[in-house]
């Protein structure tokens, strides 16, 4: 079975599709390669030694989607083609589409909102109308913890009240109330929306993980580039909250346990469930401190840090009840978070400089 992976070439979306091939799917990706690298998905070619069909274009390009989901375009090869004929010809019969195309820091959103709204909103709308037009109805969507807003008590359940404190939460929402209304128009879709907590980590292998454009706005890439020389030292935004040492505590999740996930939900999407929601977390909580003391204990070396002001919109404790996904999915994070260091220092420091520049020793 085809599944269409929008963003693949990005940070969870690379990962799953190791999890797809890995769990015997076609992979088909889509990525205008805004904010990751056509490498990543060299890589995921040369983990699982299958070629991936891979198509440059914006989701909100109705055309190019359209093609893509038309006829199987020539195969872009990344790999050496295989000596055995490919077959190019044919329907492109995508069985399902996994989403994660989209904009996704905080605080750049507060800052571009508009860019945010087009890119995430459009960019599904266009998605789904071409969906719609070729008649394929199962899709999981990448959303997030952040529609949850403050939450009113934890550990955080699916059913819990939603609201949002800024550009990007607020696009996640919107499109959860899109799926949620294209259902009720249309009962043949069967949409599963995925609520991430905080994606950690990186592949065993060390070759991808997490690739930022500039400053990573999330803190495990941050700490694995200042124990790396890249960035002199971490900023830990403010240490006076209710927490065990006062820093922020969240649920992070290794992004390998996370891209089981997805392909936990792929079959769920064919018993017709119609819309389904699922926290994708550990079910506790880390501080921010917490996470250096382990990260320095997986690279051997001290990460230098500064206390400075919180974050306006940051909340002091998250993480999740993921016991939905556990009896409905049969899926579980079981990767710890010594795990989740080990293996980002294995990327960061095997790749210093990230995809783009590739160290030949």
């Amino acid at each position: 079975m085809k599944i269409l992976v929008t963003g693949g070439a990005g940070y969870i979306g690379s990962h799953t599709c190791v999890e797809l091939i890995k769990d015997g799917w076609d992979v088909v990706v889509v990525d205008n390669l805004s904010n990751s690298s056509s490498e990543a998905l060299q890589r995921v070619e040369a983990i699982t030694g299958r070629t991936i069909e891979f198509h440059q274009a914006d989701i909100r390009d109705k055309a190019a989607l359209s093609k893509i989901f038309k006829t199987r375009s020539e195969m872009h090869h990344h790999v050496e083609p295989k000596n055995e004929e490919q077959n190019n010809t044919g329907n492109c019969s995508i069985d399902a589409v996994i989403h994660f195309a989209g904009l996704k820091a905080v605080g750049e959103s507060v800052e571009m909102p508009l860019e945010y709204y087009s890119n995430n909103i459009t960019g599904t709308l266009a998605l789904l109308e071409v969906m719609r037009e070729y008649g394929v109805k199962n899709l999981v969507f990448s959303s997030s913890a952040t529609v949850y807003g403050d939450p009113h008590a934890l550990p955080i359940k699916e059913d819990f009240p939603l609201s949002v404190t800024n550009p990007y939460g607020r696009t996640k929402l919107m499109i959860e109330e899109i799926l949620k209304d294209l259902h009720v128009s249309d009962p043949s879709w069967n949409i599963s929306i995925l609520r991430y907590f905080n994606p950690v980590g990186a592949h065993k292998s060390g070759k991808i993980g997490e690739d930022p454009l500039g400053i990573p706005n999330n803190l495990l890439p941050y700490i694995a580039q200042v124990a790396v020389g890249r960035l002199p030292f971490l900023n830990v935004f403010g240490n006076d909250y209710n927490t065990v040492d006062g820093t922020g505590v969240r649920d992070f999740i290794h992004v390998s346990d996370l891209a089981s996930g997805h392909t936990k939900a792929l079959p769920k999407l064919f018993t017709n469930p119609g819309v389904v929601t699922y926290n994708l977390g550990t079910g506790r909580g880390h501080s921010v401190m917490e996470l250096v003391r382990a990260f320095e204990k997986a690279c051997g070396r001290e990460i230098p840090f500064k206390i400075v002001p919180r974050r306006a919109g940051d909340i002091a404790a998250c993480y999740a009840d993921p016991s939905k996904a556990q009896k409905e999915l049969d899926w579980k994070a079981t990767r710890t978070v010594e795990k989740m260091c080990q293996d980002t220092w294995n990327w960061q420091s095997n790749n210093p400089t990230g995809f783009n520049k590739i160290h030949t020793g």
